[in-house]
């Protein structure tokens, strides 16, 4: 068994490119992802709805988090851990441009989308 140290930026991954989402480990009804973000948002208009509830935890960078039907943006910074039931409609309204944002997030529950 090899260590995997989650703070270690892709090897292959650049960063202007598309948000880099590593599956950690994925069993039955648990999925855990490493999400590397550089200055990504959701696009305009998408809410994510998902089947299986997510907790979040920010490694580094920051981000804003809008929930449906809140006024605010939720801030999160490095440390900041988050759970987002199932079906909580959310979207991500910004990431860090000039740092990596790297979120560990574990899906839970619900039915898991094919990988």
């Amino acid at each position: 068994m090899t260590p995997t140290n989650l703070l270690t930026p892709h090897p292959t991954r650049d960063p202007a490119a598309a948000e880099w989402i590593d599956t950690l480990l994925q069993r039955p009804g648990l999925r855990i992802e490493r999400i590397i973000s550089h200055g990504q948002a959701s696009p305009p208009g998408l809410w994510y709805d998902q089947p299986e509830g997510e907790w979040i935890l920010l490694l580094s960078g920051s981000a804003g988090l809008r929930f449906d039907g809140a006024e605010h943006t939720c801030l999160l910074v490095a440390g900041d851990c988050l759970d987002i039931p199932a079906h909580c409609r959310h979207r991500v309204e910004w990431t860090a441009q000039d740092t990596p944002t790297v979120w560990l997030a574990v899906f839970y529950g619900g039915e898991a989308p094919d990988a």
